[in-house]
């Protein structure tokens, strides 16, 4: 299935200008982004793969990360083929990487009625960068809120002025993923783009929505971690969200093209996380690494742990109906509250 785009614009002698993303791609007559997934068709952009899903899960909404927005929740998470971003130790590479308009066929109503019928109470967008189907997220994601569901994006965060409007429509919460600190070296050399600034641009174009925000950042050992480049990372996110808003450093594994480096050291994510906590974020977490005490929620006064984690699950709840500390009262700024059966109704994972 394919269906015109809206984010992008007529160029003269039969081209256009994508307005998805930060690139910018403009396009001839024939031809296809280097996401591989929006094209010009007789002078329109044209995304081609409007209905094409490559991927379905169930997970966690842990699993994003996302920790402050519908804690235990189920997700129904979906993904597509392409990608605006060439990184080199990408994951899911097989799907974003892959240059061919591939996958099942699936309405927007059917994915949603899918979604309802596995008890999901939202839907993600993710394995790939969703900004580059964002029509047909944009599509699903109306549909979604109206049934009842909310929409989570996993995204890199080069996005444009346009594709963030365009979120305002059905967006509820957005992890934007730094990668190896925002270095301008790193990104070029192993994400395939200039520099980070466009994603520094999202995140503060974010403030000025209603959609809730999580910053992710992948440290990358040797090549990624540079400390000094955390803080001002750190910094970026005190200035312009204040002390809550939520920070994550996860741990890198090997894959794709960099298969020959190592994980990233745990005291590597610590000095990581206490440079954030020295800036003066209250929460900060550390990813990747199943059973660290930093995958917990502690309350910012009197230190103690009110979400208790083990990798995605939830242990420990210590939050009243108010999500103010048991211990203290402090409230600790976190969207909406545990089901009593969660444990029940959460584990579902593949379909």
């Amino acid at each position: 299935m394919e269906k015109e785009a809206v984010l992008y614009e007529r160029l003269p002698n039969d081209k256009v200008r994508c307005l998805a993303c930060a690139r910018y791609c403009e396009i001839g007559r024939g031809q296809i982004g280097l996401c591989g997934i929006r094209g010009n068709k007789a002078g329109k952009l044209v995304l081609y793969v409007y209905g094409k899903v490559a991927a379905v899960h169930i997970d966690p909404i842990e699993k994003k990360p996302v920790m402050h927005y519908k804690p235990g929740t189920k997700i129904f998470s979906i993904g597509t083929t392409g990608c605006n971003w060439l990184c080199r130790y990408c994951q899911n590479f097989d799907l974003s990487q892959r240059r061919k308009i591939e996958g099942d066929d699936y309405s927007p109503e059917q994915l949603v009625g899918r979604a309802l019928e596995y008890g999901c109470h939202g839907m993600a967008y993710t394995y790939n960068e969703p900004t580059i189907f964002m029509e047909f997220a944009r599509d699903c994601g109306v549909l979604a809120r109206k049934a009842g569901l909310f929409n989570i994006f996993v995204s890199n965060g080069y996005c444009t002025p346009e594709s963030v409007s365009m979120m305002k429509d059905f967006l509820d919460c957005i992890t934007v993923d730094f990668k190896g600190n925002g270095e301008k070296e790193f990104v070029r050399k192993f994400v395939g783009i200039p520099n980070s600034q466009p994603v520094f641009d999202t995140v503060t174009m974010l403030k000025d929505t209603k959609i809730h925000v999580e910053i992710t950042d992948l440290v990358v050992p040797k090549v990624g971690d540079n400390l000094e480049y955390a803080k001002k990372l750190s910094q970026f996110v005190y200035d312009t969200y204040g002390p809550e808003m939520p920070i994550h450093f996860l741990r890198f594994h090997p894959d794709y093209k960099m298969m020959d480096f190592p994980v990233t050291p745990t005291k590597t994510l610590e000095n990581h996380y206490n440079i954030a906590k020295q800036v003066g974020l209250k929460y900060v977490y550390i990813g990747n690494v199943p059973g660290h005490p930093y995958e917990s929620t502690y309350c910012s006064e009197c230190k103690k742990i009110v979400i208790r984690r083990y990798s995605v699950d939830i242990l420990e709840w210590n939050l009243d109906e108010n999500n103010c500390c048991r211990f203290c009262s402090n409230k600790i700024p976190i969207v909406g509250g545990l089901d009593k059966g969660y444990r029940e109704k959460r584990f579902e994972f593949v379909i």
